[in-house]
């Protein structure tokens, strides 16, 4: 699978969820960094999305505890980011703010990697564990995000 129909799915998976909570949105045609908005008739407001998705989770570092990963950019234009795992159909939403506190990396060249552990927690690690991220679910954001 190309990484243009891993996006492609990601970002209908986004759609899909948002969907059947009510909540419209629009798949962008240009890539500038955004590529979904949706709209909150709540609030008569549009957000920004711009969705990361991947097909499985991978070992850390090549051999390391298995961990699921996503890149963006520090100056990304959109006000969401959705982190996608295809493998288990499972979208988490952070504001671009959350995502940048939550990145465990960031390069000289403005990229930002967050990532966590799939594994069972290890006790006195320091890394994020998956079920910690669980107040980041589509089904739990979607209605602070988009009223």
């Amino acid at each position: 699978m190309s990484t243009q129909h891993i996006g492609a799915a990601g970002e209908l998976l986004v759609q899909y969820r948002l969907l059947k909570l009510g909540i419209d949105s629009a798949r962008m045609t240009t890539d500038a960094g955004i590529d979904l908005v949706v709209y909150a008739p709540g609030d008569r407001s549009a957000t920004t999305i711009q969705v990361k998705a991947n097909l499985a989770p991978k070992p850390a570092g090549g051999r390391g505890p298995m961990s699921r990963g996503w890149y963006f950019p520090h100056d990304c234009p959109a006000q969401v980011i959705a982190l996608v795992a295809l493998d288990v159909d499972t979208v988490w939403l952070l504001s671009l703010d959350e995502a940048k506190q939550h990145a465990q990396q960031h390069s000289a060249k403005g990229i930002r990697q967050i990532y966590w552990r799939i594994d069972a927690p290890v006790a006195g690690s320091t890394l994020k564990h998956e079920k910690q991220m669980s107040q980041y679910l589509l089904e739990v954001q979607a209605s602070a995000l988009f009223r």
